[in-house]
């Protein structure tokens, strides 16, 4: 997915520059080496597969790199890196892929109940325990076509203390991963943005590069799509303000009518059973001050009191 990615951002950038020379290098990180491990082992997301990619870019190996925006902490500084351009957003919402020989009509006549549901993400293991409480959401890693497989294949998904769980019955994955690799056929079911809120960022490609190469950043200017900015600030903001961290299920997504923004943002522990939702409107060009006035109200109904809970489990992983 990663590799289909950077080849569209590189695509856009011939088509800016028609003279441009555009080399794309194949970085492979912690997350991608290890498909065992929680994220958390390794710094969350942040660390599994942007650290790495950071600090070849300070480094000079590389003068950009592409990150899938709902993988980049919003809660840290990153000196002398800036994100110069934010494509498109593609669809944002999650998708539901079955086994072969289960059908959704089954899936729903189950209500989940005897089934196993695949995640990695602890947002969406969350909403699936709020939407399907009957079934069992199961640890399941690997790059989207990976995750795919194993779930044909009925393969068990191994876990950090060598125990495994599984097979899964049922994926949850981004529609819009599943829509890169060419396996948008595999969908049954679209989640609606009521039913799961996506990660922040989600469906947002982010093109980051070094905060004083402005000859790159000009380039990359090229390719920025301002609808697309103003929702990811937004968004982001949000999780500033939560100082939210890998093992947060913390949501949020924004949409755009004219010259007003909407901005919805929900932390739920991964238990399922508490939930907080906040939903403002604001001003179009104004995204980080809604996306503050929506962290500041999360904050005042106790998301921080959830947010806290999450936070044991990773200070004694990265001890």
């Amino acid at each position: 997915m990663a590799l289909a990615q950077t080849e569209g951002i590189a695509r856009l950038l011939r088509a800016a520059d028609p003279a441009l020379d555009v080399e794309i290098i194949k970085f492979e990180t912690r997350g991608d080496q290890d498909q065992t491990s929680k994220l958390l082992r390794h710094g969350g997301k942040g660390g599994a597969f942007v650290a790495e990619i950071r600090q070849a870019m300070r480094g000079g190996e590389l003068q950009a790199a592409m990150h899938s925006l709902k993988d980049v902490p919003g809660n840290e500084e990153t000196p002398g890196l800036i994100i110069a351009a934010t494509l498109p957003r593609d669809p944002a919402n999650d998708a539901l892929v079955l086994r072969p020989g289960l059908s959704l009509d089954a899936f729903r006549a189950s209500k989940g109940r005897g089934l196993k549901i695949g995640t990695n993400a602890v947002r969406r293991a969350a909403y699936l325990r709020r939407l399907f409480p009957e079934a069992t959401v199961i640890h399941f890693r690997g790059a989207a076509d990976t995750r795919v497989a194993k779930l044909d294949r009925g393969d068990k998904q191994r876990l950090p203390d060598g125990g495994e769980v599984g097979p899964a019955d049922a994926l949850v994955m981004a529609r819009s991963g599943l829509e890169r690799i060419g396996m948008a056929s595999r969908i049954v079911h679209d989640f609606s943005v009521r039913e799961m809120l996506p990660a922040v960022g989600q469906g947002i490609v982010a093109v980051e590069c070094v905060e004083k190469d402005w000859v790159t950043r000009g380039r990359l200017a090229k390719i920025e799509d301002v609808r697309s900015r103003l929702c990811a600030e937004a968004e982001r903001e949000v999780l500033w303000v939560l100082n939210g961290h890998c093992n947060s299920p913390i949501a949020g997504h924004a949409t755009l009518a004219g010259s007003e923004m909407t901005l919805t943002a929900a932390v739920l522990d991964e238990a399922g059973d508490r939930f907080i939702e906040v939903s403002r409107n604001g001003a179009a060009d104004r995204p980080r001050e809604l996306g503050r006035a929506v962290g500041l109200e999360l904050l005042d109904k106790g998301a921080a009191e959830i947010i806290a809970r999450t936070r044991p489990e990773e200070d004694s992983l990265l001890s």
